[in-house]
């Protein structure tokens, strides 16, 4: 058993485009270094560096989680910018804790896999974990993750339990994925779905909306490869439900994740913002994608 970290650095991609491979490489190896000694010194291995992150095991949750704390912390209380004018860099972490196998010093297993999928879910300063983590904690620890519910995480079929680390003191500690409060009133919120020449608002206790490329649905898209009634979207249990109803599959980006949620006869809470593509990955040919998101 072990318990495994992804810790990410956001917008990686834009940073390299502003300052040059040279230069932001630099950055981001001195940055690594000093996170990974931040690991090491809370009993963490640092398995590898992953160009703009690491990967890294710990002997139990709780040295996990209090290391990913004491790195957020160190970002917000001295913060990090990567050239003139840039903004403060900020890290997005994911952790779970399973069965590892350790091959020619790499580690495999379902923990390794969930926790990078959690990495990419995260939004800047955030860190995901399992209900595994949540359970192995004691019960101070555990009072400060907060449940986000079930979500369907990359390549697995079942949806798993995902827990904020809530290592905020701030007032603004309720933000949550992608920085929409999922814990506001309910009457103050709303969501917004949109497609080429179509907006629909859905409140909160509102009738079910229906996506698909039937002239009926609430919301239609014209595509071929998406089924009459395609995906449903609703409000259950104080979130924004979608519920994927096709035979080809939905697939979900939040914020400015590249890595989609793909949804296949499940379903999601929507939380922030993004894009819902119906019946094919987002791309090329693909048809217009569905934005939404979280207001209020």
């Amino acid at each position: 058993m072990a318990t495994v970290v992804f810790a990410d650095l956001v917008g990686s991609t834009g940073l390299f485009e502003r300052l040059g491979d040279e230069t932001a490489g630099r950055f981001v190896t001195q940055l690594t270094a000093t996170i990974g000694k931040t690991f090491e010194q809370h009993r963490g291995r640092v398995v590898k560096l992953l160009g703009d992150g690491l990967f890294v095991v710990f002997p139990a949750e709780g040295d996990a989680v209090a290391a990913c704390v004491a790195i957020q912390r160190r970002l917000r209380e001295q913060p990090v910018h990567a050239g003139a004018g840039g903004a403060p860099v900020q890290m997005q972490i994911g952790i779970d804790s399973g069965d590892v196998v350790e091959i020619g010093g790499d580690c495999y297993g379902d923990a390794v896999n969930s926790a990078a999928r959690l990495a990419d879910l995260a939004g800047g300063e955030q860190i995901l974990a399992t209900q595994r983590v949540h359970d192995a904690l004691p019960a101070a620890a555990r009072a400060r993750l907060r449940s986000l519910g079930p979500m369907y995480l990359r390549g697995k079929s079942e949806a798993t339990d995902v827990f904020r680390v809530d290592w905020q003191e701030e007032a603004d500690s309720d933000r949550t994925l992608l920085g929409t409060s999922m814990f506001s009133e309910a009457g103050t919120r709303w969501l917004e779905l949109s497609a080429p020449g179509q907006l629909l608002r859905l409140e909160p206790r509102g009738e079910k909306l229906t996506l698909g490329r039937a002239t009926t649905a609430s919301l239609a898209v014209n595509d071929a490869r998406v089924s009459r009634v395609h995906a449903t979207v609703e409000w259950r249990g104080g979130q924004f439900v979608l519920s994927d109803t096709s035979s080809s599959g939905s697939w979900v980006y939040f914020g400015e994740q590249r890595e989609p949620l793909v949804l296949r006869r499940t379903e999601c809470y929507l939380v922030g913002h993004g894009e819902i593509a119906l019946g094919c990955e987002r791309g090329p040919g693909s048809g217009p994608p569905v934005r939404f998101a979280v207001r209020g």
